[in-house]
């Protein structure tokens, strides 16, 4: 089994920065891929970000320019520095380990963006 443990959101402003990290921990291989996802209310589940085990990012094209995905091996941890954000960043983040053919989740992260 693998845990992923979010951290780091909360309220900023307009045009604010914020970190994110997940921590994974576990049963976890050598290669995998992380990834970010987010979910507005009333809305379904949208994919941010991802990063391979070989540093191999893709982004949303609505983030793409302000988000940047990165991560520690040694930590087996995964960031998202959010620059420039938009009231419609707005949503809880969550993260995901992708290993074989098993996906996990962690439970999330609130995201505010709000004068």
């Amino acid at each position: 089994q693998v845990q992923l443990v979010e951290s780091g959101g909360g309220l900023v402003q307009p045009g604010g920065s914020l970190r994110l990290s997940c921590a994974a921990s576990g049963s976890i291989f050598s290669i995998y891929t992380m990834a970010w996802y987010r979910q507005a209310p009333g809305e379904q589940r949208d994919f941010v970000a991802r990063i391979t085990s070989t540093d191999f990012t893709t982004y949303a094209a609505s983030v793409g320019g302000r988000f940047t995905i990165s991560r520690n091996n040694a930590k087996n941890t995964v960031y998202l520095q959010m620059n420039s954000l938009k009231p419609d960043d707005t949503a809880v983040y969550y993260c995901m380990l992708s290993q074989g053919a098993q996906n996990y989740w962690g439970q999330g992260t609130q995201v505010t963006v709000s004068s």
